[in-house]
């Protein structure tokens, strides 16, 4: 474990190999987990204004729910999250064909609204758990993400590398880039080797 400013870095966050592949996990986690998207309490007003810009393409199932419940609960006092079809499915869910997608997050790269997603699915697989005044950063490891780890060592992307873009924009660029600096370095300390692409057949 490490520390860059305020956060803990879990030494699993360095070690992981970990490259999304949607094709292969079909969304799943948006789709499956104990409740819907944690958010913070900055964000929910983020996911109201965004349901005008996605309504159109929601299921009804999801509307359903959305004009009941509304597009965030408070599961117990100051931890919120989204609202789900059925157990943990998240009301922002559109499918294209078997693949779940975020329907706010397609409007981001449409244009249609400056908030790209909740920042706990940015993040996901890592995790964010408050220790007194430091935030630690897990790497959650879970059997629907598992296509994500030969993904990731025929890419030959690492977990922090993949995720700078989310963990640019909670911490900042500066933050991230002292972070990455650290990476390699405990990379080196715990005699992994550099990251690169597998060649096809190997």
């Amino acid at each position: 474990m490490f520390v860059v400013d305020d956060v803990l870095i879990s030494d699993d966050v360095v070690e992981a190999v970990f490259s999304c592949n949607l094709t292969a996990c079909r969304g799943a986690c948006c789709v499956q987990g104990a409740s819907g998207a944690p958010l913070e309490e900055s964000e929910l007003e983020d996911v109201e204004k965004a349901l005008d810009v996605v309504r159109h393409r929601l299921r009804p199932e999801a509307l359903k729910v959305i004009e009941d419940e509304g597009v965030w609960e408070e599961l117990a006092p100051g931890y919120y999250a989204t609202t789900c079809v059925g157990d943990a499915e998240c009301v922002f869910v559109r499918y294209d064909g078997p693949v779940a997608k975020c329907s706010i997050q397609e409007a981001f790269y449409a244009g249609k609204t400056d908030f790209e997603k909740p920042i706990s699915c940015h993040l996901y697989p890592i995790r964010i758990k408050q220790l007194g005044e430091f935030e630690a950063l897990n790497y959650e490891e879970i059997d629907i993400c598992a296509p994500a780890i030969p993904h990731g060592k025929r890419m030959g992307i690492g977990l922090a590398e993949m995720l700078e873009r989310p963990l640019s924009r909670k911490y900042g660029a500066d933050w991230y880039a002292q972070f990455l600096l650290m990476v390699k370095e405990r990379r080196k300390i715990l005699g992994m080797q550099p990251l690169t692409p597998r060649e096809e057949g190997s």
